[in-house]
């Protein structure tokens, strides 16, 4: 029958949609004691992991943590049935904008429970974990969130020895070293060599959307010097650019304020373009030979780039980095951080559970 002629109730158009519990009822004993015979350890992994990094899509979920995109799906809409997860859609002038999930209040109960801590100890607030879907830097922090999740789905699906050893958000970097400079990230990368031997590289990641000046992006590098000056720690600076063309005009940027610094070798630089990567080939990452150290600036244009774990070759002087436990690493400083704020979550999830990988839901 034609809807002009026969009126239809709003709440009536959607009665097929399952009913959610209120953000009270969602933060309630009884709820919480549904969520503890349903949330498996991959769950909690990804509620810390929304925790950490603030917003993540459907498609870094799933090259995060799941074998399907459907089985990504089924799940996620379990988890934000129950308010473990909320989410959200962009607006996208052409086509649809994925779907974006942040932590929900059930979800930041069950961190918080975990942890012995209230709900106010964490730091959370729903309207703050949802104001990222009208913040102006969205883009800009699923594209650093991106930058790890493709490095996580590359140890995920190929055969090489390869893991994200460290993945810190922008908030950690800041609460660590924001007097000096807030990277967008910190990361580490363990490789295995043909020869056995274990090869490390850690970095701060500046991330360029392209909307900040090259004079602003290149000046990043004296906070980084003033870092390694005060730690007595050389940590690589990457930065990743959306074309090479401004990637060639950063690298004059950036080597103009390099050579100026008291101590360049102290500040390590290496940039890359996401237009290097071949979106045709499985599981694209910035692990490929798209790094050229800025040591390089003078050569000529055909210099090799180098593959992500290849990067320390680039700077003999380089010290390895420090095991996760030494304090002196900035991986050590965690142990430094407030008591009210949760330890970084692994960036490799755990393996599904034996009870859902028999349903087929893994």
């Amino acid at each position: 029958m034609p809807v002009i002629t026969a009126t239809i109730r709003q709440h009536t158009m959607r009665a097929h949609l399952p009913g959610r519990p209120t953000v009270r009822a969602a933060s309630s004993v009884e709820h919480q004691a549904m969520l503890a015979s349903r949330l498996t350890t991959r769950d909690k992994w990804l509620l810390a992991l929304l925790h950490e990094h603030r917003v993540l899509t459907t498609h870094q979920i799933r090259d995060a943590a799941f074998p399907s995109g459907r089985s990504t799906r089924q799940r996620l809409r379990d988890l934000y049935l129950w308010r473990a997860v909320s989410r959200f859609q962009p607006f996208q002038q052409f086509g649809s904008a994925p779907m974006h999930y942040v932590l929900g209040p059930a979800g930041a109960a069950v961190l918080a429970a975990e942890h012995g801590l209230d709900i106010t100890e964490l730091g959370y607030r729903h309207d703050r974990a949802m104001a990222i879907a009208h913040n102006q830097r969205l883009a800009h922090t699923v594209g650093v969130n991106d930058f790890f999740t493709s490095l996580i789905a590359r140890t995920r699906h190929t055969h090489a020895p390869e893991t994200v050893e460290a993945w810190w958000s922008e908030t950690r970097c800041a609460r660590h070293f924001g007097d000096l400079v807030i990277p967008d990230s910190y990361g580490r990368w363990r490789t295995e060599t043909p020869g056995g031997d274990m090869r490390e590289v850690e970095w701060f990641l500046e991330f360029d959307t392209g909307t900040e000046s090259l004079t602003k992006v290149s000046r990043k590098l004296t906070g980084y010097a003033r870092l390694a000056e005060s730690t007595g720690i050389t940590t690589p600076l990457l930065i990743w650019l959306p074309t090479t063309r401004r990637e060639a005009g950063a690298r004059t940027a950036l080597a103009r304020v390099h050579a100026q610094l008291d101590n360049p070798h102290a500040v390590p630089v290496a940039t890359a373009a996401a237009d290097l990567l071949n979106p045709s080939t499985p599981h694209p990452s910035p692990a490929e030979a798209v790094w050229l150290p800025l040591t390089s600036a003078r050569a000529h244009r055909a210099a090799p780039r180098y593959r992500l774990a290849e990067l320390p070759e680039a700077w003999p002087g380089l010290a390895p980095p420090a095991e996760p436990s030494d304090d002196s690493s900035e991986a050590g400083q965690v142990q430094a951080a407030s008591p009210y704020r949760l330890p970084p979550p692994s960036p490799i999830p755990p393996r599904a559970t034996p009870n859902r990988l028999a349903r087929g839901e893994s």
